[in-house]
């Protein structure tokens, strides 16, 4: 309940940047279009981001003949979640790394990489599995759809201020000038924010679905030594999709934790330990 009080509160922030640049343009008028216009995107983007990522990133679907025991273990997974069995893809890469897309529970994919299954056993994978199902069963890739739609939408409203300036009275060059550097800024940390508290939780709800928090644990560890030496290039050429996945897959792994999508792998072992004690 912790983490998605704290996901709100962040989502209405990001919504109060939106209207407020839509403000600056154009008053309280300005304030309600730019939020509609944000919705408008969101809309787009709920139909069709699961399409798109999964096609950036080269997925491949996997029946269950072609799945065999990785789509065994996903749909036990799935069944132990309640969740409905989610459409299975793999990614040609060898970096160990997975994700999970779709607006709902209804209409979800799991996609894992070759290096994932060649890098982890079977209680590893369980736990990677489970920690994607706990994503979709918070609805997690909604949450991130539409707070990446409204980071878009915010950065593409600051470039407009630089060009008009803003409404007279509200900011004028000067302060369109801060709105159009502060304003993505903002929206970039709100998004990653809410991104670390969800796998935060996610981390949480898989191990229980799996039942091993240091099977969860042990597969963080292995994915983040691997992920930091191996190049993922779909990731690489579409880094916004990298907030999607369990540990980042870009080559930049040590980021500056204000800017980084994913919270620390050592405080997310340390908080599966402490699960695994109680």
């Amino acid at each position: 309940m912790q983490g998605n009080t704290r996901t709100f509160i962040l989502m209405a922030a990001m919504t109060a940047i939106v209207m407020l640049l839509g403000w600056m343009m154009g008053g309280q008028g300005g304030a309600v279009i730019a939020l509609l216009i944000a919705g408008g995107g969101n809309l787009f983007a709920l139909w069709n981001s699961d399409k798109m990522v999964l096609r950036q990133q080269g997925a491949v679907e996997l029946t269950p003949q072609q799945g065999g025991d990785l789509y065994a273990l996903t749909a036990a997974l799935a069944e132990r979640a309640g969740l409905p069995m989610p459409k299975l893809y793999l990614l040609p890469t060898e970096q160990p790394n997975a994700f999970a897309t779709g607006r709902n529970p209804d209409n979800a994919a799991v996609a894992v990489t070759q290096g994932l299954l060649r890098g982890l056993n079977r209680e590893e994978l369980a736990g990677v599995i489970a920690h994607e199902l706990a994503h979709i069963k918070h609805r997690d890739t909604l949450t991130m759809t539409v707070t990446a739609t409204m980071a878009g939408a915010i950065a593409m409203m600051g470039n407009m201020l630089l060009f008009t300036g803003g409404r007279e009275g509200r900011g004028g060059g000067i302060g369109a000038i801060l709105a159009m550097v502060l304003a993505p800024l903002a929206a970039g940390m709100v998004q990653m924010a809410i991104s670390r508290s969800r796998e935060y939780e996610a981390d949480r709800e898989g191990a229980a679905i799996c039942g091993q928090p240091m099977a969860l644990a042990s597969a963080l560890a292995k994915i983040s030594r691997i992920a930091g030496r191996t190049m993922n290039v779909p990731a690489e050429r579409n880094p916004a999709s990298a907030a999607m996945f369990i540990i980042n897959p870009l080559g930049a792994l040590r980021m500056d934790n204000l800017f980084a999508t994913h919270p620390p792998v050592e405080e997310r072992i340390a908080r599966l330990r402490a699960m695994a004690r109680r």
